[in-house]
């Protein structure tokens, strides 16, 4: 999980009336036949976990309500450490855990919750959290109608971040093999942002000719939000690289592909002030015109290429391919407000 964890062998005695009640996640509130079959024990009661900063209950009401109704003068607690929102989390995963379950309309209820407090979190992680199926905390999402600004990468059960989009990791991962075809899968997946077997798929999916975007992932994305050009425009590099490669071409006839695309962008570019009129958006203009350049003008640059430079002048070429697609990935994470 990625909430804190009360330290276990630490516990300290306080007066139940010194207690806030629970931001619980039972709709419904407590159960008052299981407190009165608690406060019915002739023993200890174990522990409850307590907000330190607000010494609000987190875990443990139903102990709460049957000490008090049996008159006990102190209660043992362990305390909590993190955020509000966090304690909210370790209640619902205590509640699934053990004591008196909870309810479907209660775990589906707390998913709602937890998707608004915690939208960068991965529907497989908040249903590991509330004990429902990936699935069905999918179906929440979809159903709470969130409009907010969604995160650009969301968190796995297994504290690794991934691109929201995973279409556009496996763009990027398509033009880096395009650009690097000696690159080991590692380095691809490294500078891509995606699993090693995602870039494994990706190079086999370019080899035979297919889009490295499988079908599904280009359906959910004209379902939800549209493709911008720029991003179309990495596709339409990597289906072109591969095409000519396998064909015998040289590879820079596939950047000719991408120019033809990326002209109508270029012009929208050009014709914004912000970027014509101060001297870092002019050189960064005139750098995009050069690669925008026709294909005609491709072939013209290789056949200039004397034979005996062909390895060092696509060595250079591959560098610079690099250092745009780290630019563009800059770009990507400051648009997406990633930190």
């Amino acid at each position: 999980m990625t909430v804190p964890e009360p330290k276990q062998q630490q516990f300290a005695l306080l007066s139940p009336d010194a207690l806030l009640p629970a931001d619980s996640p039972r709709v419904a509130g407590e159960d008052l036949r299981h407190v009165q079959t608690l406060a019915a024990l002739d023993v200890s009661l174990p522990a409850i976990v307590v907000h330190r900063t607000t010494l609000r209950v987190v875990d443990g009401m139903h102990r709460l309500r049957a000490a008090r109704l049996r008159g006990d003068e102190r209660i043992a607690v362990r305390f909590f450490d993190g955020s509000p929102d966090d304690a909210f989390v370790y209640a619902v995963r205590a509640n699934i855990l053990h004591g008196l379950p909870l309810s479907q309309a209660d775990r589906s209820a707390a998913a709602e919750r937890i998707i608004r407090s915690h939208p960068h979190w991965s529907d497989r992680l908040i249903a590991s959290a509330t004990g429902l199926a990936a699935s069905t905390v999918a179906a929440v999402r979809r159903r709470s109608g969130d409009t907010g600004p969604q995160p650009p990468a969301r968190t796995g059960r297994d504290g690794r971040v991934r691109p929201l989009n995973a279409a556009e990791g496996r763009r990027r991962a398509g033009a880096l093999i395009a650009a690097r075809p000696q690159a080991s899968l590692r380095e691809i997946a490294g500078m891509a942002g995606i699993a090693v077997g995602t870039a494994r798929d990706v190079r086999m999916r370019l080899l035979q000719g297919l889009d490295p975007v499988p079908k599904k992932l280009r359906d959910a994305e004209t379902r939800g939000t549209p493709t911008e050009p720029a991003v179309r425009t990495v596709t339409a590099a990597a289906k072109a690289a591969n095409t000519t490669q396998r064909a015998g071409v040289p590879g820079p006839v596939a950047t000719a592909a991408a120019a033809v695309s990326t002209e109508p962008l270029l012009r929208t570019l050009r014709s914004d002030p912000s970027l014509r009129f101060t001297e870092g958006g002019r050189a960064l203009l005139n750098l995009l015109s050069v690669h925008g350049m026709g294909g005609e003008r491709w072939r013209r640059l290789v056949d200039a290429v004397p034979p005996h430079r062909h390895a060092a002048v696509a060595q250079a070429a591959r560098h610079s391919a690099e250092a745009w697609l780290r630019f563009a990935s800059e770009l990507d994470r400051r648009a997406g407000g990633m930190p």
